[in-house]
């Protein structure tokens, strides 16, 4: 196998089958981090084989979601769905863009099938903008980053974090570092604004209060020098 990658046998929570899956290896280095927190990677995409795949059956989801005991109604609506369909996913050790980008959308068809939280599909679509974002086309990302952002948003408003393993104050930061990602700098200032405005923030994780602060900064000059330019 590969130099950052090996291949394991799981069984399938809707199928029960065994099917082969990709991990990745732990040491990868990095290079840097983007405002929201798409890591970048030296030589490696690990994004490419977030989503697992059933050969067997064609169920996708993150390894978390695909190791977790499934309630029997949604494996009963994933395999009325399955059955009688034959859904093209054949098994690669070495993924393409093309091949995580399609194991994305189903793990996403899946996960709003049986109404997984929105946080959960705000994160998947973010993950699918990051997979075109290392790959270089803008308007996918941002396709993909806005319904995120839109999700993230209701998210916010109508379900109790903890959600997907971060807090609501993390969920308002990456609204607005989609926002600032998409050059959209009044509405990434109005989410930023409402996290360096709560005092609070401070004691209750104050890593992210700074790196709010820090980028509602940066939003702050490149609307200056916006301004500027527009004189």
């Amino acid at each position: 196998m590969g130099e950052f990658t090996f291949t394991v046998e799981k069984k399938c929570p809707v199928c029960g089958e065994s099917t082969r899956v990709v991990k990745t290896k732990a040491k990868i280095t990095v290079e840097r981090t983007d405002e929201d927190f798409c890591v970048h990677y030296k030589d490696f995409n690990p994004y490419l084989y977030k989503i697992w795949f059933c050969e067997k059956c064609g169920y996708a989801a993150d390894e978390k979601t695909f190791l977790a005991p499934m309630p029997a109604v949604h494996k009963k609506k994933i395999k009325e769905f399955l059955d009688n369909r034959k859904l093209g996913m054949q098994f690669v050790e070495e993924r393409g863009v093309p091949d995580a980008v399609a194991a994305y959308k189903l793990a996403i068809f899946y996960a709003e099938m049986t109404d997984q939280p929105l946080a959960k599909r705000a994160g998947m679509y973010l993950g699918l903008g990051w997979i075109f974002r290392y790959s270089g086309e803008q308007d996918k990302e941002f396709e993909m980053m806005q319904k995120a952002a839109d999700l993230y948003d209701q998210s916010i408003m109508t379900e109790h974090y903890p959600q997907n393993g971060m807090s609501d104050d993390t969920a308002v930061y990456l609204v607005g570092a989609i926002y600032y990602r998409m050059h959209e700098l009044e509405k990434a200032t109005q989410y930023l604004s409402r996290l360096i405005g709560d005092q609070s923030l401070r004691d209750r994780d104050i890593q992210l209060y700074k790196r709010a602060r820090d980028l509602w900064q940066s939003v702050r000059e490149e609307q200056g020098e916006t301004k500027e330019e527009n004189k």
